[in-house]
């Protein structure tokens, strides 16, 4: 491994960073200052330029996180340090030139509660390796300390919308728009992905003003549409301060509680009252993000976007022996729960008789999770690309079916990724010809996108846009292009509005 030194002049001042076995290497520059003290829960202000060279060679601090063991098979949990000083970003390239690379930006996904930009389960290095782009990775503020809406239970002495994380991707976007020349990046051609709750983030930057301009192309992975309202986040930011046990509103004291005594608090409201994620707070996000790109709100952003075909697998497993033995009573229950109740006894139908017809398990637990997999992911991909082929902009739809060797877990959540990042295992996701093979065409599509506006690639050939026959790629051992593949199980949402979705 060859290493130099390198120095780049950005905005805010002079970084240090290596060359390392073909491309020069970024890591920790604040894109933001430091959210600590009076900053705790605000919007993330700009960076304090600094004097001399700071050195960019090693990994900043990860944003505050819970580092229980992960449930995903042969995945450990994260050894990296904490800090709420951790808007940082990470910059891989093939050149410190003139060379208008395209640039792609990976937002990390982890339920808005953990993961970061700089874990080695998604290295950085992987595509621009492959294809000669601009990676930049990122940081943002996770669960609490990104997500609660302070801003009504303080009598607006907190004012945070429960955004404040949105906040921190389009600061870390306008400084790649802003920096990333100096990498040998095209600010003008820039592309952001991310999985599950990155993917999430991404979808809501669309229906945001704000992101307008700091990227031009998007690719959604397991997800599109997640936000709540204000109502419950207010009662979740209500719940999160009887856990902390505050029966005052004290903005100091809020400000002034220890990081870890906020995180053991965010893993209980979890477990108790549900997750975090954007909040529809009428400012920074006005309205449910897939109603807004249906209106135009992302007109100019070509998309791609597709799931696993077994998202609910991982989740539901997860859960116990409990819902692998699911009745068909509770199923009808918990389907109740999740989707409009004139609709439930209608779904469960059109997905049984979906199932049977490709010789599938009918199994109340098989059913139940086809259905949350769908609703929470694949419904609001697909909904993406269909209002964007609607208003004329190109959008390319997926469905990932590679099974994982973890028995039982199928074509589950977060299982593509490792494919993206060239990072497999043995245990989860099988390491064979075939399972290289496709972590090949996966990467050279991801990049063609980013440079080509398709990802239509030798590997894969031509790569259709979604258009009125709902065309879509499936990746898998044996890729190809289907025509409205697993239409049964779409057109059993028809009506239902995209409140219910995500």
């Amino acid at each position: 491994m060859v290493q130099n030194s390198t120095v780049v002049e950005i905005e805010s001042g002079k970084i240090r960073g290596i060359y390392e076995d073909g491309l020069y290497v970024f890591k920790g520059i604040p894109y933001a200052a430091p959210p600590l003290g009076e900053l705790r829960w605000m919007p993330p202000q700009p960076v304090i330029p600094w004097t001399g060279i700071r050195s960019a060679e090693e990994f900043g601090a990860i944003c505050p996180q819970d580092t229980s063991p992960t449930p995903i098979p042969g995945r450990k949990p994260s050894e990296e340090p904490q800090s709420e000083d951790c808007l940082l970003l990470n910059v891989w390239t093939p050149g410190i030139d003139n060379g208008k690379r395209a640039v792609m930006v990976w937002i990390h996904g982890g339920a808005f509660t953990h993961g970061s930009g700089s874990t080695p389960v998604n290295p950085g290095r992987t595509l621009p390796d492959r294809g000669g782009i601009v990676m930049v990775t990122i940081n943002y503020r996770l669960g609490a300390l990104g997500f609660l809406h302070l801003k009504n239970v303080t009598n607006g002495d907190i004012p945070s919308a429960g955004n404040e994380a949105l906040l921190d991707q389009i600061a870390a976007l306008r400084w790649v728009k802003e920096n990333i020349s100096k990498f040998g990046g095209d600010p003008d051609n820039v592309t952001v992905f991310g999985e599950s709750a990155g993917a999430e983030s991404i979808g809501a930057l669309l229906a945001m003003p704000q992101s307008k301009g700091l990227f031009r192309k998007a690719i959604l992975q397991s997800g599109a549409s997640k936000s709540q309202p204000v109502e419950r986040a207010e009662k979740a930011a209500e719940r999160y301060l009887e856990i902390l046990g505050l029966s005052g509103r004290d903005a100091g004291v809020l400000r002034s509680i220890p990081t870890e005594k906020l995180v053991v608090a965010q893993t209980e409201l979890v477990m108790t009252a549900g997750g975090f994620g954007p909040v529809r707070d009428g400012e920074i996000l006005k309205d449910i993000p897939l109603d807004a790109v249906q209106r135009g709100s992302a007109r100019d952003v070509i998309v791609m976007a597709g799931s696993n075909l077994e998202e609910g697998k991982l989740f539901n497993l997860l859960a116990g022996r409990k819902v692998l033995e699911l009745t068909e009573e509770e199923m009808v229950r918990r389907v109740s729960q999740i989707v409009p109740e004139e609709y439930a006894t209608s779904i469960i139908d059109q997905y049984r008789h979906a199932l049977s017809h490709r010789d599938l398990p009918v199994t109340p637990f098989e059913i139940f999770v086809a259905i949350t997999g769908d609703q929470h992911f694949r419904m609001p991909n697909i909904r993406l690309c269909e209002y964007q082929e609607k208003l004329g902009t190109p959008g390319y739809g997926y469905v990932f079916t590679w099974k994982s060797a973890a028995p039982d877990f199928g074509a589950c959540h977060v299982l593509d990724v490792g494919f993206i990042f060239g990072n497999l295992n043995e245990e989860f996701h099988g390491c064979g010809s075939d399972a290289w093979k496709l972590v090949g065409h996966m990467q050279d599509a991801w990049i063609a996108f980013a440079k080509t506006d398709d990802p239509s690639c030798p590997g894969l050939g031509i790569w259709p846009r979604y258009g009125t026959e709902r065309r879509m790629m499936i990746l898998g051992s044996d890729s190809h292009v289907e025509i409205a593949p697993y239409e049964g199980e779409r057109a059993a949402w028809d009506g239902i509005p995209n409140s219910v979705l995500g």
